[in-house]
């Protein structure tokens, strides 16, 4: 399928063999990104991960992040910090369901527990939820996430029409600048406070022993822009994938039910669940695009399409135990070169997370009703309504988290 976006060329890609096509057999054609405002003034101009256009410089941050940020054993190293989070955050919704009768907002919470791992992994500072490091920066730093993921959703009319690129309707350019100066001038000063302190355990600290052997690879704007876009692209992402996971399980009783016992047969009662322990839980041709055209995978069509998948429209965990399914019929981090490289980090924080709730809690509706599903339409695909759901804590809670 081919349209228009304005005055640029979309061709949509529908067919798992055409994504496959275009992604992995193709993926150098298409591995370069439009030249959009968000890339210049919210990405250090087209410099970060997710921005930058194939060549050169995105093959080192690709080799940055593969090698030095998301490498299991930089991962592993951080496995305690990831646990203690996840515990906190049972302990959390135990107090809250005890003082609101069974009843717990979760997507906030969530968020939390996101935004923390991944910022004290980065920073060694907490900026969610309770015991917050440093209030003032953790309020602005706040401000500035929750500012960004608004500027994600909307687009600038020059962007798709050439002829307004000087027209910057409702302030949109004037005020993504003010944004991005303000994140700089926060950056760059997290990147002193580390200079200062090099004890401390954090990828900003590993970032900057690597500066001073391979400056020419690791600027300040280069570390600025990988802190930027791990905040951004590593949080509300597996924040919204876990508050639809939860939704698919209480809609899908029978499935909870499976998660529990398996839970229940492998671990126990006696501890929490921890990422170990996670390898035990097996059911938790030719199309001539022109220069320039932006190439969009349906993905959202794709995997519900009945003739790639059996009885799509149900949610059936089951159907990808005997295997890892076909990249290309699924894309939950993307495909080809353009994959997300925090994947590993994804699977850990999300199994873990999803694990401790059913292991600890046992889950309701508030109403004893399916929930509500209906998708928010923005750059990010949650749901319309935030996530409240009722759980009582299971016996050995106490037990389970001491």
């Amino acid at each position: 399928m081919s349209l228009r976006f304005g005055s640029r060329f979309v061709v949509i890609v529908n067919s798992p063999e055409a994504v496959e096509e275009c992604f992995t057999t193709n993926d150098v054609i298409l591995a370069s990104r439009p030249a959009f405002c968000h890339g210049k003034y919210l990405n250090y101009n087209f410099t970060t991960m997710g921005a930058a256009n194939y060549g050169d410089h995105w093959r080192n941050l690709q080799r940055i992040g593969n090698n030095e940020i998301f490498a299991p054993k930089r991962l592993n190293g951080f496995q305690e910090l990831r646990k203690k989070e996840v515990k906190n955050l049972m302990k959390r919704v135990s107090r809250v369901s005890e003082e609101n009768a069974g009843k717990v907002e979760l997507r906030s919470m969530i968020l939390d527990l996101t935004f923390n791992i991944v910022m004290t992994m980065l920073a060694g500072k907490r900026y969610y939820g309770e015991d917050v490091s440093e209030l003032e920066d953790a309020l602005q730093f706040r401000d500035m996430m929750n500012q960004y993921a608004e500027f994600a959703k909307e687009t600038h009319l020059g962007d798709l029409f050439p002829i307004l690129s000087n027209i910057d309707y409702n302030g949109f350019v004037k005020r993504m600048k003010t944004m991005s100066k303000n994140m700089d001038l926060f950056l760059q000063r997290l990147i002193e406070e580390h200079r200062a302190d090099r004890d401390r355990n954090t990828m900003v600290n590993h970032l900057l022993a690597l500066q001073e052997t391979q400056p020419q690879y690791y600027t300040d704007s280069i570390i600025k822009g990988l802190i930027l876009i791990m905040a951004v692209a590593g949080t509300r992402t597996s924040a919204a994938s876990l508050e639809w996971a939860i939704c698919n399980l209480l809609n899908n009783r029978h499935v909870l039910k499976k998660a529990k016992e398996e839970l229940d047969t492998q671990l126990g009662q006696d501890h929490l669940i921890e990422e170990q322990d996670i390898s035990k839980l097996h059911y938790l041709q030719g199309y001539d695009v022109p220069p320039g055209t932006m190439v969009f995978a349906n993905a959202w069509s794709i995997q519900r399409d009945p003739q790639v998948w059996d009885d799509p429209l149900n949610f059936k965990p089951e159907r990808f135990l005997n295997g890892k399914a076909e990249a290309y019929k699924v894309m939950p981090f993307g495909l080809g070169r353009r994959s997300c490289p925090g994947e590993g980090l994804a699977h850990r924080l999300m199994t873990l997370t999803l694990g401790s709730l059913i292991q600890c809690f046992d889950w309701d509706t508030v109403d004893g009703k399916e929930i509500n599903m209906d998708e928010k339409v923005a750059t990010l695909m949650s749901r319309v309504h935030p996530l409240e759901v009722v759980l009582k804590a299971r016996a050995d809670l106490d037990n389970i988290i001491s």
